[in-house]
């Protein structure tokens, strides 16, 4: 996933190393686009009508994924594939820019039948936006399975606690402004919740004088342009979290905290201004810190 992991377990169950690595090997096999023998290469290299027979746990991402679709509009989309190899964004490095998106929504062009998936049209899979998530779920229902009840997760920044620490003092952790703003930290306890932040801060190139974020718009076919700094989800399930703060970094402030506050999300959206930056809070958020 090209970043790094790590997880403190109170009272660790013989094993646990070897389970992680086992659940983070089958998914990197499973939904890397980085891996050229990957289930999620072979799905996008068939040609658009062939069914295609796929894992487990990669359906349930791309089942997610489709549902998150439908929730946002199409703000989150699953099939941005194509986008993000042609704004050098993949494995591939720039592919070459297009006018528009080669086919509008892309995530209608995926259809799913049982185990199996097909494409209906030259659009390609790439979960950067729920992968790690799912990933962070994975390991804590290993940990689980194993006998932990203590223990807290972080996977490129996507985190999840369960139970308490030494001391039964909660899996506090803190939410960082982005670099440059001088915003108050936001103190969270991780008790049975998994929170994700998504920013543009972290993976971008400049082009032109310009910062050019990762996060693409799958309307426009372009990365996003709408000053968005950073996204922070609170949810019970981290592929969840994921999913969200990347569907609200699309929409910007007003429509992605709308968004949010339909479906009570927790979530805090910060985006640039000339001074610094401003924050939106959702009102379940706000709820939650009264």
């Amino acid at each position: 996933m090209g970043t790094s992991w790590s997880v403190r377990i109170v009272d660790a169950p013989p094993g646990s190393l070897a389970a992680i690595e086992a659940v983070l090997a089958r998914i990197i096999a499973q939904m890397s686009n980085w891996e050229a023998g990957s289930d999620i290469s072979r799905f996008n290299a068939a040609p658009p009508g062939q069914w295609t027979a796929l894992p487990a746990d990669m359906l349930t991402v791309l089942r997610a994924g489709l549902d998150m679709a439908r929730l946002s509009g199409g703000a989150f989309d699953p099939a941005v594939g194509r986008l993000v190899a042609q704004w050098g964004f993949g494995p591939g490095g720039l592919t070459g820019l297009s006018a528009a998106p080669s086919h509008p929504s892309p995530w209608t062009a995926i259809e799913i039948e049982g185990e199996r998936a097909r494409r209906l049209a030259d659009v390609t899979l790439d979960f950067s936006g729920i992968a790690k998530g799912f990933a962070v779920d994975a390991v804590a229902a290993a940990l689980h399975d194993l006998g932990a009840a203590h223990f807290l997760i972080e996977i490129g920044g996507e985190l999840l606690g369960r139970g308490i620490k030494p001391g039964f003092q909660p899996w506090w952790v803190d939410v960082e402004a982005p670099p440059g703003m001088a915003l108050p930290t936001l103190r969270i306890a991780l008790c049975g919740l998994a929170v994700a932040t998504s920013g543009d801060y972290r993976r971008f190139r400049e082009e032109g004088g310009k910062r050019l974020a990762h996060s693409i718009d799958p309307a426009t076919g372009a990365p996003i342009v709408n000053d968005v700094a950073s996204v922070t989800v609170l949810h019970e399930s981290a592929m969840m979290a994921d999913g969200w703060a990347t569907a609200m970094t699309v929409l910007g402030p007003d429509r992605g905290t709308a968004l949010a506050a339909r479906h009570g999300i927790p979530a805090l959206l910060i985006g640039r201004t000339e001074t610094g930056g401003q924050e939106y809070m959702t009102p379940a958020l706000a709820a939650m810190l009264d």
